[in-house]
């Protein structure tokens, strides 16, 4: 009988950690690992892609997906330095993942050796967990700690694995193990719910402000809006677990905001922030501010509070419950839902007027077009720029669809990699990678990563030829755009080019018709879509300098964006209302 090796001992972990698939480049150090993975039953999968980022990211995207550990691998030196983007990109979004940093031989660490890096060091700060195994006696119990600090954290937990090491035979039996997911309720203190019902209570305008957090506790938020009649806000990450079946919804704050959002919040004398960490300070009222949240590393980071609570959002609600007085007062509610309304359909109108003879394509309207045609069950995947303001504006949850992106750490070129780890998470899903051409650009290779593995990802790509975010930023700053607009690239030459069937769109009249024959083609589709590079987005709320910079970037449009179906949410928000 062959003796073990470190590196089976390694993969027996992670199939029963639950592992399905390990996404990376083979070569080099990595060996010892990959054929651990040829022998394998066929539980654990190796899927090539064509760079270790793009590896990265498909291995965030599976953990967001399914709630369980992902793995991505790469070989020493260059292999481990082009995982750190996908990696802290992972990391920020809370995606259990094990990275697996295959190391130079033993003997030559320090001395400068052919693609020597210190990946112990260099992950650390992409990473909760980061350690190197020197020696085989440390294995399995090394490895069991980092997926045990993937999954509890949740975020990435790197193991810097030396080749030779991998190769050697494995002086411990493995055993058996199993996970701890963190999963446990966390209640606040009834002193504390106390308080909160007193705050709530005592308001006479509330608002709620909804992040990631409140995922799962929809019926609970809910309830709480109506027994409060107070308006229901979110941020981008928090969309597709509040947005859906909420009669309440003001839309979204911050650079991608929508809607009465911000007036709601800065309207309100309480504001009730429940499991969000919104980065952007400078749209919080910064004042008169109770948030909720089971990282208590969070509380009070954003804004100064009138009071902290510590607990899941769920636990928290249920708690608070039985101590709310119910009001009937909806003066505030119904004034926030009348200011959604009116900006949404002055949004609107930017996109709808004489849009079957705009050429270019508005942007806009081929992502309301996306979002009317797209099953209830989509993954949508989204690329950092002007793709988030047409994703945060557009894309409706319905509670079954799904909204993957770069949302915290804001990397460029995740759609289409992000897509490839959803898709092998669920092959039987529609999976819906909205891609920019600067985006896909930078990661062109993993188009052969979806021919390869013929996967259905459906690339709805919007191509302008520009950096429209980067425009943006420049013209909010007062600086005339520079460097961010490049003569057009033809993908849809390019994905023919691989085999992969392909569509160009430059007529809106062919808009719709075309979303329909791409989606339900099977296997993989190119969709290209080309758009208007002037089409930028401004936020819901803006300062004067802001005013001021768009005035100094003379000569170029900037069109308000809408929200598509989300227009017909707000109108039947309204229908009760009396109209003044």
């Amino acid at each position: 009988m062959a003796s073990v090796t470190v590196a089976d001992q390694l993969v027996r972990v992670l199939e029963q950690s639950g592992v399905r698939h390990v996404y990376g480049v083979v070569g080099d150090s990595l060996n010892p690992l990959v054929d651990a993975i040829r022998r394998s039953d066929g539980a654990l999968r190796w899927v090539h892609v064509h760079n270790e980022e793009a590896a990265a990211f498909a291995a965030a995207a599976e953990a967001q997906l399914t709630d369980r550990l992902a793995v991505c691998a790469g070989s020493c030196g260059p292999g481990n330095t082009h995982l750190v983007q996908g990696l802290y990109d992972a990391h920020r979004s809370g995606a259990p993942v094990l990275a697996i940093a295959s190391h130079i031989p033993s003997a030559q660490i320090g001395t400068g050796f052919f693609q020597e890096t210190h990946p112990e060091r260099l992950l650390q700060e992409a990473s909760g967990y980061c350690e190197l195994v020197s020696q085989p006696e440390q294995m399995p119990r090394l490895a069991r700690i980092a997926v045990q600090h993937a999954v509890a954290e949740p975020g990435v937990a790197v193991l810097v694995l030396p080749g030779d090491v991998a190769a050697r035979t494995a002086p411990h039996p493995t055993g058996e193990g199993r996970l701890s997911p963190a999963d446990g309720v966390l209640t606040p203190t009834p002193e504390a719910v106390e308080e909160l019902a007193r705050r709530l209570n005592e308001a006479s305008r509330v608002t709620l402000f909804c992040g990631a957090g409140v995922r799962g506790a929809h019926a609970e938020v809910m309830e709480l809006a109506d027994t409060l009649c107070a308006p229901v806000g979110h941020t981008l990450r928090g969309k597709e677990w509040i947005q859906f079946d909420n009669p309440y919804d003001v839309g979204m704050v911050g650079l991608l905001g929508y809607g009465a959002c911000y007036e709601a919040l800065h309207e309100a004398d309480l504001v009730l922030m429940l499991g969000t960490d919104f980065p952007y300070d400078s749209f919080l009222p910064q004042a008169r501010t109770v948030q909720v949240d089971r990282d208590a590393r969070r509380l009070g980071k954003r804004t100064p509070l009138e009071q902290a609570v510590h607990g899941d959002v769920k636990a928290t609600l249920e708690a608070v419950r039985g101590l709310l007085r119910p009001r009937s007062d909806r003066k505030f509610l119904d004034s926030m839902l009348r200011k959604h309304e009116r900006a949404l359909t002055t949004a609107v109108d930017a996109y709808t007027r004489d849009v079957e003879r705009h050429v270019p394509l508005h942007p806009e309207y081929v992502a309301s077009q996306l979002d009317e045609i797209a099953p209830g069950n989509a993954v949508f995947t989204v690329d950092t720029g002007m793709n988030n303001v047409w994703a945060a504006r557009y894309l409706t949850p319905g509670g079954g669809r799904r909204v993957i992106g770069s949302f915290t750490h804001g990397t460029m070129a995740n759609a289409l990699p992000h897509a490839i780890g959803a898709q092998f998470a669920d092959p039987d899903r529609p999976v819906i990678a909205l891609s920019g051409d600067g985006g896909l650009a930078m990661l062109l290779g993993e188009l052969v990563t979806v021919r390869q593995h013929q996967l259905p990802v459906k690339i709805v790509l919007f191509n302008n030829a520009s950096l429209g975010m980067v425009k943006l930023e420049m013209m909010v700053d007062g600086l005339p755009s520079y460097q961010t607009d490049h003569p057009p690239v033809d993908f849809h030459a390019l994905a023919r080019a691989l085999d992969i069937p392909s569509w160009r769109v430059e007529r809106p009249q062919d808009v719709a018709k075309t979303l329909r024959e791409g989606l339900a083609s099977p296997g993989p589709a190119l969709l290209e879509f080309r758009t208007d590079s002037d089409a930028l987005s401004i936020p819901s709320h803006f300062t004067f300098d802001q005013v001021k910079g768009f005035a100094l970037a003379a000569g170029r449009t900037v069109v308000a964006g809408g929200v598509g179906s989300m227009l017909k949410l707000a109108r039947a928000n309204l229908r009760n209302i009396p109209r003044p």
